[in-house]
C-alpha cells in the first residue's frame, strides 16, 4: 500500500477479516497509539449471512447477522435489490464489528444510529467518531477518538478527466494546477482530489451538500491541507489527511483533531457511567 499523502496521525489502512484474529489487535493498537485507525476489507469477506455460510471457526459464539445489525435489520429486510442488500449487510457488519473492537464490546451491543444526511454515529459513545465508505468490492471504515474522521474510496482507474467532472470537482486554483501536471498523471490526481474532498466533507458532516468547488487541495502536494478556491490556506494543523493505493482503489482519509482527552482507554466500560453501560451492554459487558 504505497502512501501518496502520508499522515502519522492516521497511519496506513489495516486489512481486516471476519473472526477474532482478523487484524483486530492491530486496530486496537492503532487506536491506542495514534488515536485513530483506518480499516479496509473486501465485500465478500463480510457477506457470510447473505451467502448462507457458517461463521469462521474462531467465531463460535457469533450471535448471527440479525442480532448484530440490531435496528438496521428491518431496513435490511425491506431492501428488494440483492446487491444493495448484500452491500448494506456487509458494510454494517464490518462497521459494528470495528466499533465493538474499539469499545471492547460485542458488536451486537453497539448502538448504531444516523444523523441527518445518513452519517453513522455510535449512540452514547460520542468519544469515538466513525466513518464508512464502500465502492465495488472494497469497504473502508475510519475510527478516531481524536475528533472527527471521514473516509472515501474510488476505483483508481475511474476516468474523470475529460468527462466534465473537473467543473464539478475543481476550484480555479486546482484546475490551473492540474494543467501543470504530466498528462498521464492528471486523471489519478483528479481521482485523488475527489476522494479527499469526499472524506473531508464526511468528516465535517456535510457529505455532497458542500460544493466541491468551494474548497480544494493542491494536486500532488506532499503536505495536504484544505485550500480556498484561490489557493490560499483554508485550514490549519488541526487537520490531517492521507491517501493510499489499496488493491486497485484510491482511499483517502480526513482527520480533525479536536484536542480531546489523550487517554488510550476507550473501552465502553471506561467511557460511560455504570448505569449507561448496563443499559447498553448489560450482562455481555466486557472489561
Amino acid at each position: 500500500m504505497p502512501v501518496l499523502g502520508p499522515s502519522s496521525a492516521i497511519g496506513r489502512p489495516i486489512p481486516v477479516y471476519r473472526g477474532r484474529y482478523g487484524g483486530w489487535d492491530e486496530v486496537r493498537e492503532s487506536l491506542a497509539g495514534r488515536g485513530s485507525a483506518v480499516l479496509v476489507a473486501t465485500l465478500g469477506d463480510w457477506m457470510p449471512g447473505a451467502q448462507g455460510a457458517e461463521p469462521p471457526d474462531d467465531e463460535p459464539d457469533y450471535p448471527g447477522d440479525r442480532a448484530v445489525l440490531g435496528r438496521d435489520w428491518a431496513r435490511y429486510q425491506a431492501m428488494s435489490h440483492d446487491q444493495v442488500r448484500g452491500r448494506f449487510l456487509a458494510s454494517r457488519l464490518l462497521l459494528k464489528t470495528a466499533a465493538g473492537a474499539a469499545l471492547q464490546a460485542p458488536p451486537q451491543t453497539v448502538d448504531l444510529a444516523y444523523k441527518l444526511g445518513g452519517r453513522p454515529y455510535l449512540r452514547g459513545c460520542d468519544q469515538v467518531d466513525i466513518s464508512l465508505s464502500h465502492t465495488e468490492d472494497l469497504l473502508v471504515v475510519g475510527l478516531t477518538r481524536r475528533g472527527w474522521i471521514g473516509v472515501d474510496a474510488e476505483l483508481a482507474g475511474r476516468t474523470l478527466l475529460g468527462t466534465g467532472a473537473e467543473k464539478q470537482i475543481c476550484t480555479p486554483h486546482e484546475a490551473a494546477q492540474l494543467e501543470l501536471i504530466d498528462p498521464e498523471l492528471r486523471n489519478p490526481a483528479l481521482v485523488r482530489l475527489w476522494t479527499l474532498k469526499e472524506a473531508y466533507s464526511k468528516a465535517i458532516g456535510q457529505g455532497l451538500r458542500f460544493r466541491f468547488t468551494e474548497f480544494g487541495f493542491a494536486p500532488g502536494a506532499d503536505r495536504v491541507q484544505v485550500l480556498r478556491p484561490d489557493g490560499s490556506p483554508g485550514t490549519g494543523g488541526e487537520w490531517s489527511f492521507g491517501t493510499w493505493a489499496v488493491t486497485g482503489y484510491t482511499v483517502s482519509v480526513a482527520l480533525f483533531d479536536a484536542g480531546f482527552d489523550e487517554t488510550p482507554d476507550i473501552a465502553a466500560a471506561t467511557m460511560l457511567d455504570d448505569g449507561l453501560v448496563d443499559a447498553l451492554i448489560g450482562p455481555t459487558r466486557q472489561g
